[in-house]
């Protein structure tokens, strides 16, 4: 990852969008979700009247998402698709998705079955997208950088 380029994040977040389609899909995860989250059928037909609206700040929201988790990137230095996968994703993961959507479970007194498929939901996006991001960067670069740590100095390395 070198730069922070429009098409990985916009992959990124359609990736986002494709996996919580299928995650929260009806023979996935979506009846149990459903149930958990006290939404009824009712409810879910409303919302198909929202749907475009939905589609297009949910891509918003997860392109957001995209465009920091590249950035951190970029300033940790991830190159490669396994920085992508286990540092990136998993960190990013860990540091803002677990314990902010914990509130879920403690102050809303939700059950800790609806806060386990939201979490993984997130877990599986972060991990595609990270992948979209580092592997779309490197694919848009026409060169790889590599980067020495030698010491106290980091130096960089154009190759190809």
């Amino acid at each position: 990852m070198v730069a922070v380029t429009l098409w990985p994040i916009l992959a990124a977040g359609v990736s986002s969008i494709l996996i919580g389609w299928i995650w929260y899909h009806p023979r996935v995860f979506g009846t149990t979700w459903m149930r958990l989250a006290n939404v009824t059928p009712e409810m879910a037909e409303r919302g198909k009247k929202m749907m475009p609206l939905s589609v297009i700040l949910s891509l918003c929201g997860s392109m957001l998402v995209a465009y920091v988790m590249n950035y951190v990137g970029i300033a940790f230095h991830i190159f490669d698709w396994v920085g992508a996968i286990f540092e990136l994703a998993l960190w990013c993961w860990l540091g803002f998705v677990v314990p902010t959507s914990l509130g879920m479970v403690l102050s809303e007194q939700r059950p800790l079955k609806l806060y386990l498929i939201n979490v993984f939901y997130w877990l599986v996006a972060f991990i595609a997208m990270a992948l979209i991001l580092v592997v779309g960067s490197q694919a848009l670069t026409p060169y790889s950088y590599d980067y020495d740590v030698q010491g106290d100095t980091t130096e960089l390395h154009l190759g190809e």
